[in-house]
C-alpha cells in the first residue's frame, strides 16, 4: 500500500484496469467516488493515484493496489539504468539506489529525465523532431521520441492490449463463419457487398514496390501476387478494420495520443494491425487452442491460416482480464541487428537505446533458415527467460531483389516454460542457462569473446602487454 503522502504516477495501469473492467471513465469514477475529469487527469499522469484511491480500487475491484507501485517504479527504473550508463554521467556517476529512491519517491520527475535524454539523443542525430521533443506547451501526451518510439510505447502502456476491437472481432469473425469458406473469402465477400470494395490480386509488374494499395475512388484494394495467403488474409481484415471499426480505432488513438501528428497517424494503422490479427485469430478460440497445443506456432498458424509472425505477435497480445496466456514478448530483427518490432505482455527489459546481446541464439537463426532454436537465458541480474527464434520472410520477391528476411525472438519468463511444447526437450529443473546481457554497453560481464563495446558503467582500463578473451578489459 502507498504510504501517506507518497504519489504514485500510474496512469497507463489505471487505464489498462478500466479497459479490462469493460469500463468508461464515469463509470469507474463513480464507483471510486471521484469525478470523470480527475480520473482522466489520473490515466494522463497530470495527477497522482493517492492511498485512498487505491484503497477503493482494491475495494470495488478486487485489485492487488501494491501492483500499481511495483509496474510503474519497475519499468521507470529499467529506464534510468539505461539513461545513466550514457558517457555523459561517468565523471560524475549516479548510484543505482539513488536512482531506485528517485523513481519511488519522484516519478514524475524521473519521467522527466527519460524525456530529456530521449531530446538530448535526438539532437546529437541531428535535432529532427526536437522542437516537437522540447515544446513545452504540448502536455501530457507530448513525447520527445519518434513517432515510432512514441507508438511502442503507448502500446506498451495499455499491454499491447484492447478489450473494445478484441470484442468487436470476435463478433465479427462468429458472423463471418457463417459462410462456412475460408476466411480470406467471406472477407472479401463482405468488403465487396456491404462496402463495394473489390479485392484483386494483381501481378508484380503492375504494382512494383507496393504489396498493398487501396485505390479511394475506384473502390479497389489491390494486394500484389508476392504477398502470401496468410498475408493477404491479414491484409483483407486490415482493410474492413479500417473501414467498419474506424470510431473505435479513432476513440482508442485519441484516448492514448491526445495529440495530432505522425504518432497519432501511425498508431491508427498498428490499431488496424492489431484488429486484423485479433479477427483472424479471434480471442478466446485462439487461447484455447495455444494453451490445448501447448503454444506450437506452426500448428496454430495452420489451424487459423496464419504465419509464424503473425501468430507469434498474437500471442503477446493475450492479455485479457480473467483469461491471460502465457505472457511472452516478442523482439524483430535484421541480419545486421537492427530492431524493427518489439513488444511484451510482459516485463522483458529490452533496450530502449540500443541493439541486442550477441550472445543470445537468436543472432544465430540467419544461418539456418527456418529453423527453431530454443534456449534458456540468464541476464545478469539473475533472471531466466525461455527463448523461441526463428528466421522469418516479409514476402517474395522478384529475382535480384532485396530479401526481407528477418528473425523472430518469442520469449517468456523461465517459470512459464513447461507450458510450452518447445521447452520438453529440456530438463527444466538442471538445465544451464546461456548468460547474455541487454546489450554491450549496458552489460559489466567479463571475458565475454563477443564484447562489441565496454560497459558504460565501469572505467575502461588499458594495458598494451595484455590482450584478454574480450578486447576490452574494465575495472569492476
Amino acid at each position: 500500500m502507498a504510504e501517506a503522502g507518497r504519489k504514485i504516477l500510474a496512469g497507463a495501469r489505471v487505464r489498462r484496469l478500466r479497459r479490462e473492467l469493460g469500463l468508461s471513465q464515469s463509470g469507474m469514477a463513480s464507483e471510486l467516488g471521484i469525478s470523470a475529469s480527475y480520473l482522466n487527469l489520473m490515466e494522463r499522469n497530470q495527477r497522482p493515484v493517492t492511498a485512498q484511491v487505491l484503497i477503493r480500487m482494491a475495494e470495488a475491484f478486487n485489485v492487488d493496489p501494491r501492483s500499481f507501485a511495483r509496474e510503474e517504479e519497475a519499468r521507470l527504473q529499467g529506464e534510468l539504468d539505461e539513461v545513466f550508463t550514457d558517457p555523459l554521467f561517468r565523471s560524475q556517476p549516479v548510484a543505482k539506489d539513488e536512482l531506485r529512491e528517485l523513481t519511488s519517491l519522484a516519478p514524475s520527475i524521473a519521467e522527466a529525465v527519460q524525456r530529456l535524454y530521449a531530446a538530448y539523443l535526438d539532437l546529437k542525430e541531428g535535432g529532427a523532431g526536437l522542437d516537437d521533443a522540447l515544446d513545452g506547451d504540448r502536455g501530457e501526451g507530448a513525447s520527445a521520441n519518434h513517432p515510432v518510439d512514441r507508438v511502442r510505447d503507448l502500446i506498451q502502456s495499455a499491454a499491447n492490449h484492447f478489450p473494445e476491437l478484441e470484442a468487436q472481432a470476435e463478433a465479427l469473425a462468429e458472423d463471418l463463419a457463417k459462410s462456412g469458406g475460408d476466411l480470406l473469402s467471406a472477407l472479401t465477400a463482405r468488403l465487396k457487398d456491404t462496402h463495394g470494395i473489390r479485392v484483386q490480386i494483381l501481378p508484380v509488374d503492375v504494382m512494383p514496390g507496393s504489396l498493398r494499395r487501396f485505390d479511394h475512388h475506384r473502390r479497389r484494394l489491390m494486394i500484389s501476387e508476392l504477398v502470401d495467403a496468410s498475408g493477404r488474409t491479414f491484409q483483407a481484415a486490415y482493410q474492413l478494420a479500417l473501414i467498419e471499426w474506424r470510431e473505435t480505432i479513432d476513440a482508442i488513438a485519441n484516448r492514448i495520443e491526445p495529440e495530432t501528428g505522425p504518432a497519432k497517424s501511425l498508431l491508427r494503422v498498428s490499431l488496424a494491425n492489431y484488429a486484423a490479427a485479433a479477427l483472424m485469430m479471434p480471442y478466446q478460440r485462439f487461447l484455447d487452442a495455444a494453451e490445448a497445443l501447448s503454444y506450437d506456432i506452426d500448428v496454430l498458424g495452420a489451424r487459423f491460416q496464419a504465419s509464424f509472425e503473425q501468430v507469434a505477435h498474437r500471442l503477446t497480445t493475450l492479455n485479457r482480464q480473467n483469461a491471460r496466456g502465457v505472457p511472452f514478448f516478442l523482439i524483430r530483427i535484421d541480419t545486421a541487428g537492427n530492431v524493427s518490432k518489439r513488444f511484451a505482455a510482459g516485463n522483458f527489459p529490452f533496450s530502449r537505446f540500443g541493439g541486442t546481446c550477441p550472445l543470445w541464439s537468436l543472432h544465430e537463426t540467419f544461418s539456418s533458415p527456418g529453423a527453431f532454436m530454443t534456449e534458456i537465458v540468464e541476464l545478469p541480474d539473475g533472471g531466466r527467460w525461455f527463448s523461441i527464434a526463428r528466421t522469418v520472410r516479409r514476402a517474395a520477391s522478384v529475382y535480384g531483389g532485396a530479401e526481407g528476411q528477418f528473425a523472430i525472438g518469442l520469449g517468456c519468463e523461465f517459470k512459464y516454460a513447461n507450458r510450452l511444447v518447445y521447452a520438453r526437450k529440456f530438463d527444466l529443473k538442471h538445465a544451464p542457462a546461456t548468460p547474455i546481457g541487454v546489450n554491450c554497453r549496458l552489460c559489466e560481464r567479463e571475458n565475454c569473446a563477443q564484447r562489441a563495446a565496454p560497459p558504460m558503467t565501469r572505467k575502461l582500463r588499458v594495458d598494451e602487454s595484455v590482450r584478454g578473451v574480450s578486447p576490452f578489459s574494465f575495472d569492476r
